[in-house]
């Protein structure tokens, strides 16, 4: 049995569209960065003594902290575990497939980035939490909005309310904005290390939905 194709499984989300333009600037912003200047730029630096100095109320450490586990391995690992079972359970076959293809692949990307590139994490604050690895692309900004904006992405093909499209698209955005911005906050990114993750992630995602909506349209639906 198979299930139609509506239309909005053909055309891409608005907030997936102006996050893929976002991400795409700030690839090009990153790359001609580099080759006038060194990392980390002179941004990084700023804004990293900037937010220590400020420090934010006492909560806010703690905030963060919790924040930042969202983009965890483990974390993520569990959400996409089970937004697979339920896409199983409904027979959405195609996207459970795609789901975790898509984001037990990335990981893979995001250390291979790292590898290449083995940037220093930075020293300039203490460290609030502890960091191993090197630090270009950050793997929690890179990996959550990878995961996060994925299932929505996915998600969308096969979801017919419109609002609620938007919605778990928007969600996925500003979730994976705070867990890039808890990274820098606790000290262990530098702020291109997070845009650049960003950029990363919203793009493979943006990779996946087309793919995923190349397959549904040749195979008539959820096969």
């Amino acid at each position: 049995m198979r299930v139609s194709i509506h239309t909005h499984a053909r055309c891409l989300p608005a907030p997936l569209v102006g996050a893929a333009i976002g991400a795409a600037a700030i690839a090009l912003l990153i790359g001609a960065g580099l080759l006038i200047d060194r990392w980390p730029f002179g941004f990084d630096r700023s804004i990293i003594l900037g937010l220590r100095a400020w420090g934010g109320p006492r909560w806010l450490r703690f905030a963060a902290i919790d924040v930042t586990a969202l983009g965890s391995v483990t974390v993520l690992s569990l959400v996409v575990a089970a937004v697979t079972v339920v896409l199983l359970v409904q027979r959405l076959w195609l996207t459970a497939l795609a789901t975790v293809i898509a984001c037990a692949s990335v990981s893979w990307m995001i250390d291979l980035a790292k590898w290449e590139v083995a940037r220093p994490r930075p020293t300039l604050v203490s460290h609030l939490v502890e960091a191993d690895h090197a630090s270009f692309p950050s793997g929690h900004a890179a990996g959550s909005a990878a995961i996060y904006l994925t299932l929505a992405a996915l998600a969308s093909q096969v979801t017919p309310d419109r609002r609620l499209r938007r919605a778990l698209l928007v969600m996925a955005i500003l979730l994976a904005g705070m867990i890039g911005c808890s990274r820098v906050y606790l000290g262990v990114h530098w702020p291109s290390d997070v845009l650049a993750g960003w950029s990363f992630g919203t793009i493979w995602a943006l990779a996946w939905w087309l793919t995923t909506a190349g397959l549904r349209a040749s195979v008539g639906g959820e096969p």
